[in-house]
């Protein structure tokens, strides 16, 4: 280098330590200034240019217009050029003429010159792609001023110094360099215009951080708006920018499901074989090495997917754990420095400047990383749903028979979220072994080979961690098992939570979820015991480490001194030597419990899929529109076939009749055809498009219309007649918001055949080829009935010349069919036009003359009713503006057909009961609301509320109690002990290092060990006591908590269950009751560390320098500004986040319900679409969320890094005063600080969005309940009721409060043991009737008697354990069927199987090798309905009561079944007394009484016979059905 400057004009050295550092006014050598100084930036730009022109090629956002801008920024690129060149030319000029320019004057301006041209053309290059602000340039523009700085100063000392100027050209075209570049660097700082064609110009809110300038992002200055408008009004979902395009999830789940295809070809070695057909030989070759059961693997598809992501944030990550080893370096100056006395002041400043230089950078990268892998974060996650949900919609039914909806969603929460949190440590994999080689290498600089004491420790920990952590993912994948099955029990409850009423069997699966909790929460004391033990090693470990270090160094050898930049240098590179072995744990874990999520995620993604090809769509015979030749189908390939050998061709426009007893195969057919069973031998060809009416209709949450035109655009005409001829007219007028009433989740507002209609609506808009209709018409009342085959199935209806396949048990209807398909155990046994079997006189003949003698006749006779009478008839029908009671539909279609489990109150009933809407949630306020209102409304479930504002005291006072008020404060004590004794140890240690300035040895080594050794031990000691003392408190609060909200729930009114979806009840259960379990405690914990470790960094620097005083209020003051700012802002965006979460898992498990109908009508790809944008919208608060963390991180670490400024400055000020371990005591704290005011605001911050979770379960907790189960004062006495007599004194009731009564004044006496029919058109207040005896509803006035005792008197389930109802839909519970029959064990075996003889279930059961030990698959979907409806009545059996209630059941029943139901209630209820609610008349003809109802008040109470004389209502509806 000298001989670059060494001749000629310059003639300098390139260095020169006496100009340059050892004088008071330093200065760079003239040769250093034109060489490397003015080289730097050049360098710079030219190694980044490269990689930066690859990312500018990989990333096309359209061009920018020339701008005013870009036009000033070239020019002055031109202009620099142009000096450059000049310059050059000078020395030419000067070289000609004489005298020798040293050689840098011609090298310099050349290297300049062509940089600066390279600049100009990158201007131009990055407006073409689109950048409006380049990161690149400002940092290149900015090292062009930092190094002019220098000479800058340097020209003006030495003219000033020799009186003249020495050289005027180049002084002149210097400071016109240092001009120029200055407004270079200015401008660059404006940002250009945004693109042409960018989305921005269509878009309404974008993310500003798409258009922010470098700086901006450099310091998220662009998120500064959203915390400013955060902090003036909480945040609403207008105020949220709209996703990038990159992020949206279309996007990220497209890239990850091709990655994810390339894997399981890969594995199949399907591209093996398909690669080159032509050489047999190598293909078999390689197939056979493979290994056969090699899985496709998920984690690689993801690697794929995200590779740039994961690389990017690897480079931030490296240059940062690089930076972090600066400070101790400058920091051992600094020691060095205050110990010299004669080193110049102006060092001790720029080592405080560089420290902060350094500080600063360190900030700036670290949070670069930090964005980037959360936003990783977050693709990963929308990924992993994307992926899931498209899997859920091709699953095969034996797989979702063996995964319940409850564990798919738990997939898709649970699961994914784990892979969202695992994430930022990913990198520790790679950067924490190379930040401990670091560390330990500079150790080693300092201490020689004593460190190796404390590597020896180190590695002694590790296998001590790792069997830890073994015995802890033993217990969390034991733990989730009980989690899920608690999860799959609560939502089993809440479906069934009407029949656990009527029964009262409460108390018995109270017992079971508080069982199964014990479980979990003894396990998760195990786990949590084995954390704090974890905690406990990793708070010791660096300081073990320390101490055995500096013990051995001291020991080994007596001249080995420990002065203070030993002693502090050393220990600030073991606090980053800490950072690594800290997270290791939470590594360790996090990744364990990621491992068990990808194993579950990847065996799901694994599962079979539904054959696209099963059924044929293009070719078929001609003629035919269905064809099954020789078919065999199975539910899943482990059970029997359910239907063999079927042979079955269908004309174009015909219309299919399949009959056939309970359980022999009649849906399975149905799903044979769309394709939904598994074929095992046989062809399938269905052609045309299919409309699907399933046996029990599934209805999306949303607006009528919506359910109706199911994503077709709106066609008046065709919409109107599909309202019109499915009898819906009526119920619109009804409904508050007509067709645009909103839905509740499975149609809950709905009667059973309002839903019906409603889906058999659907189908009729569909306008489709083929219609596959499932018992459409058992749901509905038998006039309903017939209106809706005349007007919809029938020969004359809207749907002729169209192919219809029908299922029915309506015997009336079968002649007008062009012919009978009779099914028996899953064969075709007949097949032909109605007249064609009579005459056959098969089993279908047999079958008719028993079960409809007069059903036949009447058809013959064709009794027309009268369109008029026809009208009001519909009108009566559909005033059934009810909500069923029955929050429960196990949705079934046949045998072991399983249709899963939705996470949400379901419900299903027949047409006949009535209830008014759940207009909307009436909480006290609205309670006096008048009903009207919400006509205009129409809407049912009220949205879940986002609470705004502050987290009240009142939550964290609740929390605390439940932890135990004393638990608190021992936790808060054991903390501030902690912080004293790592003062104490450090400031000992100060001392110690002290020793070695007064004496150059040490005396007494072995005290100053053991005291350090002590202090540092009790600290260790004290933060495990204060770990164990958290986790008992914890669990208690957890325990305390479920307990709490668990009881309320059991005991809320079924009103409740009606308006509040149970998926929100669920989430309580599960989300809110995890971060109760898991989360809370750690962030508390993590919350009183940070803060004792700011508060004892503060004590030791005012100590240290006492001025420091001075900048703590201004930084406080700073500090606390930002946390305000940013607390109130993202705690709102986390409300936004959990709120829009709710919808992405209940439209999931909606659709998961829905497949069988989604997939029929084709409508996959819509759903997909609409699952994705609600991802799109729970990301749309999750991304500011991470950016708000951010923009914190930078604002508070910019705090910290003032801290180090100060205590470092104030040292250098005070340097006289102070001793070297003081300061190194001092600043070795203040290089902490910045991670702990960090961190602290982040757990409060965490703290304020987990401690909702308390909120939100207290709010369930303290919801109203029902009356008392049992009053102690008033029991019922004992064999009550004896003779069985019901009386309703002037009884009136109402749903809700402000709403219209259902039963008005209702008085009336049922003897004992008579046998009571109750009648009444739909929405006559039937069904309430029988809630209002047990209870279900509480009277609005009056009372109602049985055996004279008032029921209103006594505790709910005295009176409930003594009446016995069979509902209309049979509920089962997953379990055994000795659970579902007696739950309490109160029977002895012989009373069941009596039970099960007399419900002519005994020959089923013994068929079952369990016997009453045979599983019932949840909702007991493994059993027939009629199967299960038997069951009720062995329920109803084995209780025996004196009075019975029987809501018949319309749908899915055969004759045989009712038959047989109605046989054993006469026989063995003879003395009881009986009240049943009729559909089908002919059952109640010979009871005693018949009570008929009409819109709430007693219209008729008679005997049959005399009714029908008196030709009233009864006579009417006797007629109708031809039995008068």
């Amino acid at each position: 280098m000298d001989r670059l400057c060494g001749s000629g004009e310059l003639g300098s050295k390139f260095w020169d330590s006496n100009l340059s550092l050892y004088t008071n006014t330093p200065d760079l050598t003239p040769c250093f200034q034109n060489s490397l100084l003015a080289w730097v930036p050049c360098i710079y730009l030219w190694a980044a240019l490269p990689c930066y022109l690859f990312y500018l090629r990989h990333h096309q956002l359209g061009y920018i217009v020339l701008s005013r801008l870009s036009r000033l920024k070239t020019a002055l690129g031109v202009l620099l050029w142009c000096i450059s060149w000049v310059d050059l030319f000078y020395s030419f000029h000067g070289l000609i003429h004489g005298s020798s320019p040293a050689p840098v004057f011609f090298v310099t301006p050349l290297v300049v010159g062509i940089t600066m041209l390279l600049a100009t053309l990158l201007i131009q290059y990055e407006r073409l792609r689109g950048v409006q602000s380049s990161g690149v340039l400002i940092i290149f523009w900015l090292l062009c001023v930092i190094c002019a700085i220098i000479p800058f100063r340097s020209k003006i000392l030495s003219a000033v110094a020799e009186g003249k100027i020495l050289d005027p050209f180049r002084f002149t075209t210097f400071y016109i360099y240092f001009a120029l570049v200055f407004c270079a660097l200015i401008l660059s700082c404006f940002k250009e215009k945004p693109p042409l064609f960018s989305p921005e110009n269509h878009d309404t809110n974008p993310c500003p951080e798409a258009s922010a300038g470098f700086f901006s992002r450099l310091s998220f200055w662009w998120f500064t708006k959203l915390a400013i408008l955060g902090y003036r009004r909480p945040l609403e979902d207008r105020d949220l920018w709209s996703l990038s395009e990159e992020d949206c999830s279309h996007k990220v789940v497209h890239r990850l499901l091709e990655a994810w295809q390339r894997e399981k070809n890969q594995a199949s070695g399907r591209q093996t074989t398909a690669v080159d057909p032509k050489t047999p030989g190598e293909d078999e070759v390689l197939l056979r090495a493979r290994p056969k059961s090699k899985q496709p693997s998920f984690l690689w598809a993801l690697v794929r997917t995200f590779t740039s992501s994961l690389l990017m944030g690897a480079c931030f990550k490296l240059i940062q754990d690089l930076l972090s080893f600066i400070n101790p370096q400058l920091l051992s100056i600094l020691i060095r420095f205050i110990s010299d006395p004669t080193a110049p002041t102006w060092w001790g400043f720029v080592l405080a400047g560089l420290m902060f230089v350094s500080s600063t950078m360190q900030t700036l990268i670290l949070h670069q990383y930090h964005h980037c892998i959360f936003v990783m974060a977050l693709r990963f996650r929308t990924a992993i749903i994307g992926v899931i949900y498209r899997k859920a919609l091709v699953i095969t039914n034996s797989v979702k028979r063996e995964s319940t909806v409850g564990e798919m969603v738990n997939l898709m929460s649970v699961d994914a979220q784990r892979f969202m949190d695992v994430s930022p440590f990913i990198n520790l994999l790679w950067s924490a072994p190379l930040q401990v080689i670091l560390a330990i290498y500079f150790l080693w600089q300092i201490l020689g080979p004593s460190v190796l004491a404390g590597v020896a420790v180190i590695i002694l920990l590790i296998p001590l961690n790792g069997a830890v952590s073994v015995k802890m993912k033993t217990y969390q994948v034991q733990q989730m098992k009980f989690k899920d099955s608690r999860i799959k029990l609560m939502s089993e409850i809440l479906n069934g939570i009407k029949v656990l009423k009527l029964y009262a069997w409460e108390p018995s699966f109270l017992e079971q979820v508080e069982g199964i909790r014990q479980n979990e929460l003894q396990l998760l004391r195990k786990g949590a015991y084995l954390q704090a033990i974890s905690t406990f090693i990793w708070i010791c470990t660096p300081f073990l480490v320390t101490l055995m270090t500096l013990g051995v160094y001291v020991c080994v050898d007596e001249n080995n001194v420990l002065d203070a930049e030993k002693a502090f240098v050393s220990l600030s590179l073991f606090n980053i030597l800490k950072m690594p072995l800290n997270m290791l744990p939470q590594l360790i874990s996090g990744l364990t419990q990621t491992s068990v999520s990808l194993k579950r995620i990847q065996d799901f993604l694994n599962q079979d899929e539904l054959d696209p090809q099963c059924v044929e769509r293009k070719t078929i015979s001609p003629g035919h529109a269905i064809t099954i030749q020789n078919g065999t189908f199975t539910w899943a390939q482990d059970l029997p076939p359910t239907l063999h050998s079927l042979n079955i061709q269908i004309p174009k426009g015909a219309l299919v009749a399949v009959v056939g007893p309970v359980g022999c195969g009649k849906s399975s057919l149905v799903s044979a055809l769309l394709g939904e069973m598994e074929k095992l031998e046989g062809a399938v060809s269905v052609k045309g498009s299919v409309a699907y009416v399933p046996q029990q209709a599934w209805i999306q949450n949303c607006t009528l219309q919506e359910n109706v035109l199911f994503g077709q655009p709106m066609k008046p005409k065709r919409y109107q007649q599909a309202l019109e001829t499915c009898a819906l007219l009526a119920d619109l007028d009804v409904l508050p918001g007509g067709d645009q009433t909103e839905i509740g989740e499975k149609g809950i507002n709905l009667s059973g055949g309002q839903r019906q209609r409603v889906s058999l609506a659907r189908a009729v808009y569909s306008d489709a080829n083929i219609f596959l209709l499932d018992d459409p018409l058992s749901a509905v009342d038998s006039h309903v009935a017939k209106h809706i085959f005349d007007q919809v199935i029938g020969p004359e209806g809207v749907l002729a010349g169209k192919t219809r396949v029908l299922v029915t048990h309506g015997i009336s209807f079968l002649p007008q069919t062009d012919f009978i398909i009779v099914l028996a155990d899953g064969q075709v046994s007949e097949m032909g036009h109605y007249s064609a079997l009579l005459q056959h006189d098969g089993s279908f003949a047999n079958f008719l003359r028993n079960y409809a003698p007069d059903e036949v006749k009447e058809d013959h006779e064709a009794t027309v009713l009268q369109s008029a009478n026809e009208e009001v008839l519909l009108l009566e029908d559909t005033l059934s503006t009810h909500t069923d009671m029955t929050d429960t539909e196990p949705a079934i279609y046949e045998v072991r057909k399983q249709f899963m489990r939705e996470m949400s109150s379901l419900s299903s009933e027949g047409e006949g009961q009535n209830r008014p809407v759940p207009r909307r949630h009436t909480n006290s306020l609205e309670k006096e609301m008048p009903v009207i209102k919400t006509k205009e409304t129409g809407v049912l479930i009220k949205e879940e509320t986002a609470e705004t504002g502050n987290v009240k005291l009142s939550v964290y006072w609740d929390y605390a109690k439940s932890v135990g008020l004393c638990t608190t404060l021992s936790i808060c004590l054991l903390y501030a002990g902690q912080s004293s004794a790592a003062i104490g140890a450090n400031v000992w240690l100060s001392a110690w290092s002290n020793d070695a300035m007064e004496h150059s040895r040490q005396n007494n080594t072995s005290v100053r060990l053991g005291v350090y050794a002590a202090l540092g031990l009790l600290q260790g000691l004290l933060v495990m006591l204060s770990a164990f003392t958290m986790v008992i408190g914890a669990i208690q609060a957890a325990r305390l908590l479920h307990e709490a909200l668990l009881h309320n729930k059991m005991r809320s009114p079924q009103s409740f269950f009606d308006t509040t979806p149970s998926g929100r009840i669920l989430n309580r259960f599960s989300k809110d009751i995890y971060v109760i379990d898991e989360v809370l405690a750690p962030t508390i914990l993590m919350l009183f560390n940070s803060f004792f470790t700011s508060i004892s960094t503060i004590v030791v620097i005012v100590a240290s320098t006492p001025l420091f005083i001075v900048v703590v209020l201004p930084l406080a003051v700073l500090y606390g500004f930002v946390q305000r700012f940013y607390v109130a802002t993202s705690r709102q965006l986390k409300r936004l986040e959990s709120i829009s979460r709710s919808p992405i898992f209940s439209h999931f498990s909606e659709t998961v319900t829905g497949t069988s109908v989604i997939r029929a009508y084709g409508r996959v790809q819509d759903f997909m679409v609409l699952s994705d944008t609600k991802v799109d919208n729970n990301q749309k608060s999750s991304y500011p969320y991470i950016a708000s963390n951010r923009w914190l991180g930078i604002r508070v670490e910019f705090v910290g890094n003032c801290v180090v400024l100060f205590a470092a400055l104030f040292a250098v000020i005070g340097r006289d005063s102070l001793n070297p371990g003081i300061v190194g005591l001092s600043v070795s704290y203040a290089l902490q600080v910045t991670v702990a005011l960090n961190w602290m605001i982040r757990t409060i911050s965490d703290l304020e969005s987990n401690i909702i979770a308390v909120e939100r379960v207290k709010e369930y907790s303290s919801t109203e309940t029902e009356a008392p189960w049992v009053v102690e004062s008033n029991r019922a006495p004992e064999g009550w009721p004896t003779r069985g007599v019901v009386e309703f004194r002037n009884y009136s009731v109402r749903y809700r409060p402000g709403l219209e009564l259902v039963l008005k004044n209702l008085t009336l006496r049922v003897q004992g043991g008579e046998k009571v029919g109750i009648v009444g058109r739909t929405g006559a207040g039937k069904s309430s009737m029988t809630l209002c005896l047990f209870r279900i509803l509480e009277a609005a006035e009056g009372e109602i008697f049985i055996d004279g005792l008032n029921v209103a008197h006594i505790g709910l389930h005295d009176l409930r354990s003594q009446l016995t109802i069979i509902p209309q839909d049979p509920i089962l519970f997953s379990g055994t069927l000795r659970l579902n029959l007696d739950p309490f064990g109160r029977y002895s075996e012989e009373d069941l199987w009596r039970a099960l003889e007399l419900s002519h279930l005994n020959a089923f059961v013994s068929s079952q090798p369990a016997g009453l030990d045979f599983l019932c698959a949840e909702g007991g979907d493994n059993l027939s309905v009629g199967q299960r409806q038997l069951l009720c009545l062995a329920r109803a059996l084995l209780r025996k009561s004196r009075v019975l209630v029987l809501d018949e059941a319309t749908a899915a029943i055969d004759l045989e079944t009712d038959d047989l139901i109605q046989g054993t209630i006469r026989t063995q209820f003879e003395d009881c007394t009986v009240l049943t609610i009729a559909h089908r008349l002919n059952t109640i003809m010979d009871y005693d009484r018949v009570l008929v109802l009409d819109k709430g008040v007693v219209a008729e109470f008679d005997s049959p016979v005399n009714l029908i004389a008196a030709g009233g209502i009864f006579y009417g509806m006797a007629k109708d059905a031809g039995l008068a």
